[in-house]
């Protein structure tokens, strides 16, 4: 369950960060408002993969999902903005990770 948890967690997060940089390239960076229906697409896949984890809440998918956001956004700064994390980012990013993994994977009562 834990590795298709994180796939599924992956998935949605490239596809919201990609749907929101097709919005922040029209408005910021003065490209086609074509760019606006992969967008769209790409942020409705990621809502539609977000409701794929195996968890009894929405909140708490919600929740969770909050860490793998941010940790992918940092890899998105470097990998397609060419901007490399520093070492604040990436304890950062590993602090909100440990809180998702918390929030998904802690036993809990009845």
């Amino acid at each position: 369950m834990a590795s298709g948890t994180i796939l599924l967690y992956i998935v949605a997060a490239l596809a919201e960060i990609a749907g929101c940089f097709a919005f922040w390239a029209w408005m910021r960076e003065g490209r086609s408002a074509l760019w606006l229906a992969p967008g769209m697409a790409s942020l409705a896949l990621f809502a539609w993969v977000l409701t794929r984890v195996p968890v009894d809440a929405a909140g708490r998918a919600y929740a969770a999902y909050g860490g793998v956001y941010i940790a992918a956004s940092l890899a998105w700064l470097w990998l397609v903005e060419g901007q490399r994390p520093d070492r604040w980012d990436v304890t950062g990013a590993a602090l909100c990770l440990v809180g998702a993994a918390a929030i998904l994977w802690a036993p809990r009562g009845a």
